[in-house]
């Protein structure tokens, strides 16, 4: 029995930023931006971004600087690289949606708010600054290139409550955390979405643990009609 092939991504650069985009075969009804986590790549996202296909949506997953095959090192320039990716999927739809996980949870926020046009934000266990610094200054904050000293004065000035707080009403929030979560607590998420504006909602799972999310099918589907009401303005406040 043959299979059909998975889709093929259009692989290119920008200003030393390694990003795949996956374009559905009609005029896509939004563009997701995918941000990973720490140590990860933006391959790791490919089954989400092919399902965003199936929704008429086109999906573009990068590598953060320091990660991947990105140039250059993981810190302060990673807000206008998401921003620069937002750019790059606007070429294709002007509603556009960012979806992180961990590390790329937080920065999806982050670059959101910096934004201001975003329509929608999904992250997964979103990882707050002061937990990344314990983890920096413990040594268990690695497997990407970074310079910890920079890193570390950049988190400091980062607030992701406020940010957070920022987005509603233009933007729509979902967190989504498992209560297994071993690495960041799912009191983070109840903590953001009490600071949130709305339209915004919380899904927290049962179990799991800090990755399990990300590749749940059914959880994944519920992140793109999350995206679908919010550029249909129907995200309930």
């Amino acid at each position: 029995m043959k299979h059909a092939l998975p889709a093929r991504p259009e692989l290119g650069t920008h200003d030393g930023l390694a990003y795949a985009l996956f374009l559905p075969p009609v005029e896509p009804r939004a563009a997701v931006v995918i941000m990973h986590g720490g140590g990860s790549a933006k391959e790791s996202h490919f089954d989400f971004a092919r399902t965003a296909l199936a929704y008429d949506m086109a999906a573009l997953a990068f590598d953060a600087r320091g990660h991947g095959r990105s140039e250059g090192e993981f810190g302060p320039t990673a807000i206008d690289d998401g921003l620069a990716m937002c750019a790059i999927a606007r070429r294709h739809s002007q509603r556009i949606a960012l979806r992180g996980s961990s590390l790329g949870g937080a920065l999806a926020i982050h670059t959101a708010a910096a934004d201001g046009g975003i329509d929608a934000v999904v992250a997964i266990c979103p990882a707050p600054e002061d937990l990344m610094l314990r983890g920096l200054r413990a040594g268990r904050l690695d497997g990407f290139r970074t310079d910890r000293e920079v890193l570390e004065l950049w988190l400091e000035s980062l607030d992701l409550r406020e940010s957070a707080a920022s987005l509603g009403p233009r933007c729509a929030l979902l967190l989504l955390h498992a209560r297994g979560d071993e690495q960041v607590p799912y009191t983070v998420s109840e903590e953001l979405i009490e600071a949130a504006a709305d339209p915004k909602r919380l899904l927290l799972m049962p179990g799991g643990h800090h990755r399990s999310i990300q590749h749940d099918l059914e959880l994944q589907a519920e992140s793109l009609r999350f995206v679908e009401r919010a550029i249909a303005g129907q995200v309930a406040g």
